[in-house]
């Protein structure tokens, strides 16, 4: 929508205004959950499983029970209620068997928080130790131990998913597209390996809370620090058969939730605590270590590729095999399978392609949505293989993405072709190839080498990512104006940190023609009173709320276009407005100001007409399609952003321990709505990928006991660890459906940071990496390895070189890889 415009006439978009929510942010105003005490207010605490599998044999709550200012305690056997967002197999509380470490087996509401954690501590459970799975590669063998054996019975999304009872499967995504034995066989050579990453946490600042009142009539009002609040509501009612006009949820500001609050949680749970406690509010929050074991974390990934290419570099075929490590429960990682699956090449064309992607249950925290639903994870293994074929032809990197990378007419894995605005992913390419200085070392640094005795090493990784969303996706806006002639904006999307409420207010102030102060977008969010929204995820929201936005206020104008052509005798087609009013375009002093019509126009003589000025915008993804379940062609996405990143290192070629000297990153990001913000976005979303490349990773012992529940041992980047200099690219193609020309880019600057940093070590020092997180021990481990790349190669029946797969996993189990 008004992608063409030239950005010379445009006033607000583009423009690096301040976010709305800024100054009740810095000044600590902004009120969150965690700082909400309701009258009445009870306090909430779990018991949690010691062990990764067992069986309950027994529950004694009685010392809980009797402990003065306890008010409610809850067991499994007493909540006979499933969740599941796509496949229905989580109880509220286990219920026979504990599936994971850190899994709840009992709650208690107590007075204050000392006395919960108290009655908690008092609470005993008998076990039965069980033998758990707790590799996904373990997990998909022929006599595995079952997480779920039930499976066969579970409600699930059969439309889009394909769990394979009597396994560890819980969905199978395919897709096919050519002939991929034919694409092998004609080509020149054919490199094979497998890369690995673990799960990690999201550690958002706020952690998981939820406040909840059960109240009479079973009605049910919902605080939570979440990023969905329709969402919630329809999760929560499907669970409990409770009509939605039930359920109120409200969110206020949000510490953060990178995916991680995407679903729903710890909700249920406290709801059920309130209802037992008689109806009194019941406020839970998960402490840091709980985020770590309790609650949900990113799914492990095991991604095995094999390229055939021809002798000047085309990709022939790729099969692509993914075993993502779901955890205890199906929860996101279903649909994480199925969105990596349809991207699983990058954005590369490749024309005979075939895709396996399957989720698999084990005994660990289990995974959901994290920011770049999957695309961080797989992206490490096929930018960190492309620099491996490249190598292996002898090829420049850059040139050999170049060469493959998708372009206007290419088809992707799932059949759609893409177009000039659809985005340029080489032109980011050559973007931060430059700002590096790529395939070169300037005399500076030359002279650094010299002078440290640290080699110097540059690497590039691109990346593509579109939203992960149902093919109906929707959303909605309200813009009311008020009687001073300022406008206030209602819709579902939630500010979680992203800035939304800012690039919307500019979307609303460009199409009305006022000034940014004039626009106010209400952060809180209430499923009572704001309009709806599927959910804050996926990167969808610029693009969706932004057409929303555009549309209410074109139904808000011609509204006040109606009630002006009365008051100014006017034809509704001769007038036009700015940011002070509505007037005709031959005659401009003949005038009516917005506030004067914002809720109705008076005559003089008393009548009245029109009434207050409310705009309602509703967006709808639009030409979207399911994916056929046996060869994945379809039209999954609403739209395509492309990115790249570019990085210096200096490397000890003695300890391995090395430093970033430089960052550059650039994204196709359609139009600009706020320069500042874009940057915000690339530079929080870096250094996040930054924490997986470098150091983030759950570890667990032989038993299934997570080591590393807390910032002690699971560590995330500080600002020692930021690039000594970084610089953000903005691309512009137009997106033809997109407010202004604008499209998503919250998710995709965390994708490709790890293979980028992963390439320049490669290049540094030549060690060949297949395992995140990067850590300096890594780099010692894999300097000592002189493993020869023909390892990774074989010649096709017209060339002379092999493969040798058990080889690679013997190096990949040197690194701690299963």
């Amino acid at each position: 929508m008004y992608e063409t415009l030239d950005r010379s006439v445009l006033k607000s978009v583009g423009k690096s205004e301040i976010r709305p929510d800024a100054r009740v942010k810095l000044t600590g105003e902004a009120t969150y959950v965690s700082d909400m005490v309701l009258p009445g207010m009870l306090y909430a605490q779990v018991k949690k499983s010691p062990h990764a599998r067992a069986k309950i044999l027994s529950i004694d709550t009685s010392k809980a029970e009797a402990l003065p200012g306890v008010r409610a305690v809850l067991t499994g056997s007493e909540l006979d209620y499933r969740l599941g967002l796509y496949i229905v197999d989580k109880y509220i509380l286990a219920k026979g068997e504990v599936r994971h470490y850190g899994e709840a087996v009992a709650a208690v509401a107590a007075e204050s928080l000392q006395i919960a954690r108290k009655a908690v501590d008092l609470i005993e459970v008998e076990y039965e130790v069980l033998p758990p799975v707790l590799s996904h590669m373990d997990a998909r063998k022929e006599g595995a131990p079952l997480v779920h054996p039930d499976l066969g019975s579970y409600q699930y999304v059969k439309e889009v998913f394909t769990p394979i009872p009597n396994t560890n499967i819980a969905n199978w995504t395919k897709l096919r597209k050519g002939d991929v034995e034919q694409g092998f066989a004609e080509s020149e050579y054919i490199v094979e390996r497998e890369y690995d990453n673990p799960s990690v946490q999201h550690v958002p600042m706020e952690t998981h809370v939820a406040i909840v009142s059960w109240g009479s009539g079973d009605k049910v009002t919902i605080y939570t620090s979440a990023q969905s609040p329709f969402t919630v509501r329809n999760l929560f009612c499907n669970t409990f058969s409770l009509p939605l006009s039930n359920v109120r949820v409200v969110i206020p500001h949000v510490g953060g939730g990178f995916g991680g609050k995407a679903g729903i949680h710890i909700e249920p749970l406290t709801a059920c605590l309130s209802k037992k406690a008689g109806g009194r509010p019941v406020k839970f929050q998960a402490s840091r270590e709980e985020e770590f074991s309790l609650l949900p974390c990113r799914s492990a990934l095991t991604y095995h590729i094999k390229t055939g290419v021809s002798k000047e570099g085309k990709i022939l075929a790729q099969k692509m095999e993914m075993y993502w490590d779901a955890g205890a429960y199906a929860d996101y990682a279903v649909n994480v399978t199925r969105a990596s699956g349809y991207s699983a090449s990058g954005p590369y064309e490749i024309p005979n392609a075939w895709v396996d992607a399957y989720t698999l249950y084990t005994n660990k925290p289990y995974g959901t949505a994290y920011r770049g639903f999957g695309h961080v994870e797989f992206h490490w293994g096929i930018e960190r293989h492309m620099d491996l074929v490249a190598k292996t032809l002898g090829m420049d990197p850059v040139a050999f993405r170049k060469l493959n990378a998708l372009r206007e007419g290419s088809l992707t894995l799932t059949g759609e072709k893409i177009t000039k605005h659809t985005g340029d992913v080489v032109a980011c390419l050559d973007a931060v190839a430059a700002s590096i200085g790529y395939g070169k070392l300037s005399k500076e640094e030359r002279q650094r080498q010299k002078d440290t005795g640290w080699k110097i090493g540059k690497g590039v990784a691109i990346l593509q990512k579109a939203p992960a969303m149902p093919s109906n996706t929707a959303t909605a806006c309200v813009v009311k104006m008020n009687s001073d002639g300022s406008v206030c904006v209602n819709v579902g999307l939630t500010d979680i940190g992203q800035g939304s409420s800012a690039a919307l207010a500019q979307i609303v102030a460009e199409r009305l023609g006022f000034s940014y102060d004039k626009v106010f977008v209400k952060i809180e969010k209430d499923t009572d009173s704001d309009p709806y929204d599927w959910q804050t995820v996926a990167s969808k929201g610029l693009l969706m709320s932004g057409n929303a936005c555009i549309l209410a206020c074109e139904d808000l104008l011609r509204k006040a276009y109606l009630v002006s052509s009365h008051v100014l005798k006017a034809c509704v087609d001769d007038l036009a407005h700015d940011g002070e009013g509505v007037y005709v375009k031959h005659d401009c002093e003949n005038r009516i100001a917005w506030s004067r019509i914002a809720i109705g126009y008076a005559y003089p003589d008393g009548q009245a007409i029109g009434g207050p000025l409310i705009g309602v915008g509703s967006y709808i993804a639009q030409g979207l399609s399911n994916l056929d379940k046996e060869t994945g062609q379809g039209k999954p996405a609403l739209d395509w952003t492309f990115g790249a990143h570019g990085i210096i290192c200096e490397v000890n070629p003695k300890t391995g321990e090395y430093l970033l000297r430089k960052i550059a990153s650039a994204f196709d990001v359609g139009k600009v709505i706020n320069p500042q913000l874009l940057r915000g976005q690339i530079v929080g979303g870096m250094l996040q990928g930054l924490g997986t490349a470098m150091c983030e990773g759950y570890i667990f012992d032989m038993d299934g006991h997570l080591l590393n529940p807390s910032f002690t041992d699971n560590k995330i980047p500080t600002s020692k660890d930021i690039p000594f200099e970084i610089e953000t690219i903005a691309v512009e193609n137009s997106q033809l459906d997109g407010p202004y020309g604008a499209r998503g880019v919250a998710e995709h600057p965390m994708i490709s940071v790890a293979p980028a940093l992963g390439n320049a070590l490669s290049q540094a020092v030549g060690v060949d990496l297949v395992h995140m997180p990067i850590r300096s021990e890594d780099v010692w481990r894999a300097m000592g390895d002189k493993t020869p790349i023909d390892n990774w190669i074989t010649k096709s029946p017209i060339g002379s070189c092999r493969s040798d797969l058990v080889h690679t996993r013997e190096v990949a189990s040197k690194h701690g890889i299963d």
